[in-house]
């Protein structure tokens, strides 16, 4: 069954647009999303072509997506919501399935490579996590005080914020969503037939969600949990690192 995606592209579109009518976003917002941005979709994409390649499907690598440029990526409508609603996409990857030299099965497979995305962006939340600690805790007064440990404090924070966004959001088990490939890959032959069956009406609920504030009642506070996790265990390794920079250095830090 055909669903047309460009009616999804212009309904998420005007979320876009009715945010910035609303005042609910500035120029300013602009330019410290856009690094974010441009590493949440890179990296994202990449892993789901690094997993696809691994398996043994070569097509990503054929089609110029094993690659951390961020032109090989973005997807115009996807970038817009990622900037004004911090959940969006990337241009998706495109595997063949029967191409994978790996003695797992093709669902299975299928559901490695749609969960290397969003596990990506976690990675990556947490890696700005621990620098973003390791930031305020090196040079405190930089960091509070002067307009540029502002302003890289507020990016640092916007990268982990958009990667979470963008993993919580791609895990929502709807098409076409990794979330629906991952929930693919475990449920029964009859149970598979009758999602892929029935996709037109489950992109039909995917268009009713995101059009309307259940959006962000679903993904805001899942989000929520997300950051304070990520943030619990960034606060844990830096502890640790502090720590044993204290050991080594007899108990004196300066």
């Amino acid at each position: 069954m055909y669903f047309d995606s460009r009616y999804l592209y212009i309904a998420l579109a005007i979320i876009a647009l009715i945010s910035i009518a609303s005042g609910g976003f500035s120029l300013l917002d602009l330019v410290m999303s856009i690094p974010g941005v441009l590493i949440a979709i890179t990296f994202h994409e990449y892993a789901h072509a690094f997993a696809a390649d691994k398996l043994g499907d070569d097509t990503p690598r054929m089609q110029g997506r094993l690659s951390l440029n961020p032109l090989s990526h973005l997807d115009p409508f996807g970038v817009i919501m990622l900037i004004f609603a911090h959940f969006g996409w990337g241009k998706p990857v495109e595997i063949n399935p029967n191409n994978f030299t790996r003695k797992i099965s093709a669902r299975t497979g299928e559901a490695i490579v749609a969960v290397a995305g969003p596990l990506m962006n976690f990675i990556l939340a947490l890696i700005f996590a621990i620098v973003f600690y390791l930031f305020i805790g090196f040079a405190p007064v930089f960091s509070q005080y002067s307009t540029t440990g502002k302003v890289i404090s507020d990016i640092i924070q916007s990268i982990i914020t958009i990667n979470v966004g963008l993993g919580v959001f791609n895990l929502i088990p709807l098409p076409p969503l990794d979330g629906s490939k991952i929930l693919m890959g475990f449920l029964p032959y009859n149970a598979k037939r009758w999602f892929e069956n029935h996709i037109q009406l489950f992109y039909i609920i995917f268009l009713i969600i995101w059009i309307t504030p259940i959006s962000r009642m679903i993904i805001y506070p899942i989000m929520n949990i997300v950051i304070i996790g990520i943030d619990f265990l960034a606060g844990l390794l830096v502890s640790g690192i502090f720590l044993l920079i204290t050991l080594i250095s007899g108990g004196k830090i300066d």
